[in-house]
């Protein structure tokens, strides 16, 4: 195991259930109403059509509010990701909810080896995920080898533009960190996680790569797969640039000032040939 997976798998240990215990995620309310989805998924609704029937995989599913959302709309769906504490909150939120949902606790380049190649309609990654893999390369052949011939990618992820900003500047939009994807890792320290709580982490040190938007393209491309929507939005589901962004009803955050400067996040679609 890498330094980077190590580090980042014990952050997302201790974040789990931390996570599931906040208003944040919704946990007490997706088990109090059978028709309630996610904020991520109910934006991407119009994007993501009738998916009743479908075989589908969420890859780095943490706590599986998502999951559950993808099942609730008539998916056939499992939920990966490395994190054996969040696979936990997941297990148990499917459980509550009466929900027929597996789980598989895997690194997401391994998908393949321990789910049924070849055999998905739907691959689906949800936002926030991209950044914790080093090699964009890498993944674009694990969604390819999980889609069958037909299959989807459904993939919304926070814009590789905002991801290069340094948040830390309240009163401008500064570009300090890569916007490309490179070896060595931006490294992250901080006692903090992106929920309210309390609670300090203990492992505080985290590893992310930012993916540049033609990488990601051009690494589905170079698998076979034919892009068929890009879109992207003046809008992200977390206030990711403090004291500059205004929360809107659909629970998604934007800037408060001329905010078709900067785009915030992106949806993309594409099929396997």
């Amino acid at each position: 195991m890498s330094r980077s997976l190590e580090l980042n798998r014990a952050s997302w240990d201790e974040r789990a259930p931390l996570h599931a215990a906040s208003k944040d995620y919704e946990v007490e309310r997706f088990v109090a109403n059978p028709g309630h989805l996610s904020e991520v998924v109910r934006f991407d609704l119009p994007r993501l059509g009738d998916i009743r029937g479908q075989r589908a995989v969420h890859l780095q599913c943490h706590i599986g509010t998502d999951t559950l959302s993808l099942a609730r709309l008539g998916a056939q769906v499992c939920g990966l990701d490395f994190s054996s504490a969040s696979l936990a909150q997941a297990r148990t939120l499917a459980q509550r909810c009466d929900a027929d949902i597996g789980y598989v606790e895997a690194d997401v380049y391994l998908a393949a080896q321990v789910l049924p190649a070849g055999s998905f309609d739907l691959v689906y990654t949800g936002i926030g995920a991209l950044c914790w893999l080093p090699s964009i390369e890498r993944w674009a052949r694990t969604v390819a080898a999980l889609l069958k011939p037909g299959g989807r990618l459904f993939l919304r992820d926070g814009h590789p533009m905002l991801m290069a900003v340094n948040e830390d500047h309240e009163d401008r939009l500064q570009l300090e960190y890569p916007y490309f994807e490179r070896e060595a890792p931006t490294v992250w320290v901080s006692d903090q996680t992106y929920v309210d709580t309390d609670q300090a982490l203990a492992h505080t040190e985290t590893h992310e790569w930012n993916h540049g938007l033609g990488e990601v393209i051009t690494a589905l491309l170079k698998q076979g797969m034919r892009i068929t929507g890009l879109e992207e939005h003046q809008s992200i589901p977390w206030e990711a640039l403090p004291e500059q962004m205004t929360l809107g009803d659909d629970g998604e955050w934007r800037l408060k000032e001329a905010p078709w400067r900067l785009p915030l996040s992106y949806t993309l679609q594409a099929i396997k040939e």
